[in-house]
């Protein structure tokens, strides 16, 4: 097994998941984090995801670097700036030690976890689905579906008009999938 900071691990969507699972996973060591969104930072993000007014227009995947190297300047930081398809998942993570979902379309998030089970058996991977409004705590659950593969959430709550990401609920979730990863990577979690 290795240490915390000799593993890479992907994270494909910087929103509110995506960018509070980069920073604990910062805060905790591990040694590279290839980060991929496709998106610019807009004034409704501010609300539940890890970026600030001062970054508003800027590329999520550049800004959480940013945030990245002030937390941790030891980490190794490696960015893709595209929207991610089947193909460039293979690609772009065919490498990492464990692959983290935080897209907000269920499409996505879909084609994510085909694309793991059918193209990258090796890749450990933890995904999420049911974490918006503001439900109770104890139902965001990481479950084991697979060898190696898990999802964080309650597995209902979807957005909706009346039920929006709340960023409590979006934290709880997040630092679930953290939590995850850092077990896979030490041995602890079923991975791949």
């Amino acid at each position: 097994m290795r240490e915390l900071g000799e593993n890479i691990v992907g994270i494909m969507g910087l929103g509110g998941l995506g960018s509070a699972v980069a920073v604990a996973l910062a805060r905790s060591g591990v040694g590279c984090l290839r980060l991929a969104d496709f998106d610019r930072i807009e004034a409704d993000n501010l609300q539940r995801q890890y970026y600030f007014p001062d970054q508003l227009g800027c590329l999520k995947t550049v800004a959480l670097q940013d945030i990245i190297s002030r937390i941790n300047p030891g980490i190794k930081v490696e960015l893709i700036n595209e929207r991610l398809t089947t193909s460039l998942i293979v690609d772009y993570f065919n490498d990492v030690d464990v692959l983290v979902e935080c897209f907000d379309q269920a499409e996505s998030k879909a084609e994510a976890l085909r694309t793991v089970l059918s193209e990258m058996p090796q890749v450990a991977y933890v995904g999420a689905s049911g974490v918006a409004g503001c439900g109770d705590n104890n139902l965001i659950k990481t479950r084991q579906i697979r060898k190696g593969v898990y999802l964080v959430g309650d597995m209902e709550s979807e957005v909706e008009p009346e039920r929006k990401l709340m960023a409590a609920r979006v934290g709880i979730a997040a630092h679930h999938q953290a939590n995850q990863v850092i077990r896979i990577l030490l041995g602890k979690g079923d991975g791949r």
